[in-house]
């Protein structure tokens, strides 16, 4: 049995160990034969049935990627980054594959009614979304090419739509920019993560309790006292900043009211 430092040694292990998020751009281009690779490493993640329930857009365009920054809370550096994918959960490419290679009339012929396109299949293809767009961070960064996925994509779910001309059953899945960092002598030490035992159970589970709780996010919390980031001049708790900046913010009010849109169009009968 190898030892745990030999276990660290291994490449791909030290990629998924430094890498961290990447805000800031050098102006430098990545290479299109760079691109062509990343994306063939994006398309042999697993995926649900063999089906890649995903698509990606590849934003270029300038205007359009000064307008998802503005959609996306007013984040100037997606409008800067040299790439920018979203990925998108998409059942209706399959959904027409069906119905024009005639799958939907040959069921029909054998009592089979055409069923409407369900939760599950949102669920599958948000998930093959992700599974994808890890890969593609992984990827990039074993070029030296750093990347941040950007939550708030989940927010204006309308205007989203109508930028990218989305069908029903195309969904927002997340939003990906990359970019060779500015330098990395100057960037900070990675974020702080809990414990291994603070979050794998075993075989069922376990409602944490707010001493599990404490011990799961405690040197964050030392982190951030340090840094004299915490609410109530720096007397608050992680719990109070997180609750404060984001649980009760009127970002993730919009990010719930255009989650709900999302589901409720994904719905909708034909």
């Amino acid at each position: 049995m190898p030892e745990k430092d030999e276990l660290l040694s291994n490449p791909v292990i030290d990629i998924l160990m430094k890498r961290r998020s990447i805000r800031s751009f050098e102006d430098k281009n990545i290479p299109q034969d760079v691109i062509d690779i990343i994306k063939r490493a994006t398309l042999r993640a697993p995926t649900a049935g063999n089906q890649v329930f995903y698509s990606v857009i590849e934003v270029e365009d300038q205007q359009k990627k000064e307008h998802l920054a503005r959609l996306c809370d007013d984040q100037p550096m997606i409008a800067r980054a040299p790439l920018v994918w979203l990925f998108l959960a998409d059942v209706d490419k399959w959904n027409t594959y069906y119905r024009e290679s005639g799958s939907m009339e040959k069921g029909k012929a054998a009592g089979i009614e055409v069923p409407e396109t369900g939760l599950g299949e949102f669920l599958l293809a948000t998930d093959d979304a992700l599974i994808a767009a890890q890969n593609a961070v992984i990827a990039a960064e074993s070029f030296g090419i750093g990347s941040c996925y950007i939550g708030d994509i989940l927010e204006n779910h309308e205007q989203i739509i109508d930028l990218f001309n989305l069908p029903r059953h195309v969904a927002v899945a997340t939003l990906l920019i990359f970019g060779y960092p500015k330098t990395r002598k100057a960037l900070p030490v990675q974020s702080i993560r809990p414990p291994a035992d603070a979050v794998f159970q075993k075989n069922t589970y376990t409602p944490y309790t707010i001493e599990k709780l404490r011990y799961s996010y405690q040197r964050q919390e030392e982190d951030a006292r340090r840094k004299k980031k915490l609410p109530f001049n720096n007397t608050g708790s992680l719990a109070d900043e997180y609750y404060f900046r984001k649980h009760t913010s009127d970002f993730m009010k919009e990010m719930n009211r255009s989650g709900e849109l999302i589901i409720k169009r994904w719905k909708e009968k034909d």
